[in-house]
């Protein structure tokens, strides 16, 4: 069973700059799409920022568009996020999904692999 860890969360001033990681263990994650997601209290899940299989696509909301970025290497899947807003305050989730999935998506029905999650508190 692939487990993933993210860490990197924590509490953050606005306009201010946090880099989460995930770290799976077993797989190499260069591989696979994997994922981003956030969820904020008393709000569904989204999708942040999306790659795919291949790395050669990512997708990113509209609202993270310009500000943060999905990078990866062969064990881990980073998200920067710069210029942080109190809104962007959630538990943000790394997933890991399928080889055959070569065009980013954030449908989280892609992917079978998640993390706890790990808070990240935009406030000053």
């Amino acid at each position: 069973q692939l487990q993933l860890e993210e860490s990197g969360g924590g509490l953050v001033q606005p306009g201010g700059s946090v880099r989460l990681s995930c770290a799976a263990s077993g797989i190499a994650l260069d591989a696979y799409a994997v994922g981003w997601f956030r969820q904020a209290p008393g709000k569904e899940r989204e999708g942040v920022s999306c790659m795919g299989s291949t790395g050669a696509s990512t997708h990113y909301a509209d609202s993270v568009k310009g500000r943060f970025t999905i990078s990866r290497d062969n064990e881990k899947v980073y998200l920067e996020m710069n210029s942080l807003k109190p809104e962007d305050t959630a538990v943000y989730s790394c997933a890991v999904g399928s080889i055959w999935v070569v065009q980013a998506t954030c449908n989280p029905q892609e992917y079978a692999y998640w993390g706890q999650g790990t808070q990240v508190t935009v406030s000053s």
